[in-house]
Protein backbone atom coordinates (compact mmCIF):
# COMPACT_ATOMS: atom_id res chain seq x y z
CA UNK A 1 0.00 0.00 0.00
CA UNK A 2 3.42 2.19 -0.47
CA UNK A 3 2.57 4.62 2.63
CA UNK A 4 -1.41 4.44 2.99
CA UNK A 5 -2.92 3.12 6.37
CA UNK A 6 -5.26 0.24 5.52
CA UNK A 7 -8.92 1.65 4.71
CA UNK A 8 -7.28 5.10 3.43
CA UNK A 9 -9.06 4.46 0.18
CA UNK A 10 -11.62 6.81 -1.00
CA UNK A 11 -14.09 3.90 -1.89
CA UNK A 12 -14.53 3.11 1.82
CA UNK A 13 -16.37 5.92 2.03
CA UNK A 14 -18.96 4.56 -0.67
CA UNK A 15 -22.49 3.87 0.36
CA UNK A 16 -22.84 -0.01 -0.51
CA UNK A 17 -26.93 1.08 -1.30
CA UNK A 18 -25.62 3.60 -3.85
CA UNK A 19 -23.72 1.58 -5.94
CA UNK A 20 -27.04 0.89 -7.47
CA UNK A 21 -27.12 3.20 -10.61
CA UNK A 22 -30.75 3.05 -10.04
CA UNK A 23 -30.68 4.05 -6.32
CA UNK A 24 -28.19 6.70 -7.05
CA UNK A 25 -30.26 7.77 -10.09
CA UNK A 26 -33.25 8.45 -7.66
CA UNK A 27 -31.42 9.67 -4.60
CA UNK A 28 -29.66 12.40 -7.28
CA UNK A 29 -33.15 13.45 -8.59
CA UNK A 30 -34.40 13.84 -5.08
CA UNK A 31 -31.62 16.36 -3.89
CA UNK A 32 -33.10 19.28 -5.53
CA UNK A 33 -36.40 19.28 -4.42
CA UNK A 34 -38.08 19.60 -1.04
CA UNK A 35 -40.61 16.25 -2.30
CA UNK A 36 -41.58 15.26 -6.10
CA UNK A 37 -44.22 12.75 -7.26
CA UNK A 38 -43.29 9.10 -7.86
CA UNK A 39 -44.52 9.00 -11.31
CA UNK A 40 -41.97 11.99 -11.92
CA UNK A 41 -39.18 10.22 -10.37
CA UNK A 42 -39.91 6.82 -12.29
CA UNK A 43 -39.64 9.23 -15.75
CA UNK A 44 -36.48 11.10 -15.17
CA UNK A 45 -34.89 7.77 -13.68
CA UNK A 46 -36.54 5.97 -16.88
CA UNK A 47 -37.84 2.84 -14.93
CA UNK A 48 -41.09 0.61 -14.26
CA UNK A 49 -43.32 1.27 -11.48
CA UNK A 50 -42.10 -1.76 -10.18
CA UNK A 51 -38.60 -1.46 -10.24
CA UNK A 52 -38.59 2.09 -8.75
CA UNK A 53 -40.82 0.68 -5.78
CA UNK A 54 -38.56 -1.85 -5.19
CA UNK A 55 -35.58 0.69 -4.68
CA UNK A 56 -37.39 3.08 -3.41
CA UNK A 57 -38.42 0.60 0.08
CA UNK A 58 -34.62 0.09 0.16
CA UNK A 59 -34.06 3.60 0.60
CA UNK A 60 -36.67 4.22 2.59
CA UNK A 61 -35.48 1.11 4.54
CA UNK A 62 -32.18 2.85 5.20
CA UNK A 63 -34.02 6.05 6.34
CA UNK A 64 -32.62 7.97 3.57
CA UNK A 65 -36.18 8.52 1.98
CA UNK A 66 -39.42 9.19 2.52
CA UNK A 67 -43.03 7.99 1.24
CA UNK A 68 -45.56 10.20 1.41
CA UNK A 69 -49.12 8.91 0.48
CA UNK A 70 -51.58 11.18 -0.13
CA UNK A 71 -54.93 12.36 -2.77
CA UNK A 72 -55.05 15.18 -5.20
CA UNK A 73 -58.47 15.84 -6.45
CA UNK A 74 -59.69 11.88 -6.68
CA UNK A 75 -56.36 10.45 -7.37
CA UNK A 76 -53.57 8.91 -5.09
CA UNK A 77 -50.59 10.13 -5.29
CA UNK A 78 -47.35 9.13 -3.73
CA UNK A 79 -44.86 11.57 -2.94
CA UNK A 80 -40.88 11.06 -2.55
CA UNK A 81 -38.17 12.81 -0.64
CA UNK A 82 -35.28 12.75 0.96
CA UNK A 83 -34.09 12.65 4.44
CA UNK A 84 -31.18 14.99 6.18
CA UNK A 85 -29.52 11.38 6.82
CA UNK A 86 -30.12 10.51 2.72
CA UNK A 87 -28.67 14.13 1.54
CA UNK A 88 -25.60 13.86 4.27
CA UNK A 89 -24.66 9.95 2.88
CA UNK A 90 -25.41 11.27 -0.70
CA UNK A 91 -23.25 14.53 -0.19
CA UNK A 92 -20.28 11.94 1.46
CA UNK A 93 -20.68 9.18 -1.79
CA UNK A 94 -20.13 12.15 -4.47
CA UNK A 95 -17.09 13.23 -2.26
CA UNK A 96 -15.45 9.57 -1.91
CA UNK A 97 -16.23 9.02 -5.99
CA UNK A 98 -14.88 12.13 -6.95
CA UNK A 99 -11.64 11.35 -4.66
CA UNK A 100 -11.69 7.95 -6.44
CA UNK A 101 -11.76 9.53 -10.10
CA UNK A 102 -9.25 12.23 -9.34
CA UNK A 103 -6.65 10.07 -7.73
CA UNK A 104 -7.01 12.27 -4.22
CA UNK A 105 -5.11 9.52 -1.28
CA UNK A 106 -3.85 7.24 -4.57
CA UNK A 107 -0.34 6.62 -4.80
CA UNK A 108 0.39 7.43 -8.26
CA UNK A 109 3.08 6.30 -10.58
CA UNK A 110 5.82 8.33 -11.02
Amino acid sequence: MSGQQAGAHPRHALAPLLTSPVRLSVVAALVPLDKADFAFVRDLVEVSDSVLSKQVAALEEAGWVTVTKGRVERRARTWLALTAEGRAVYGRHLAALRAIAGGQGLDTPT
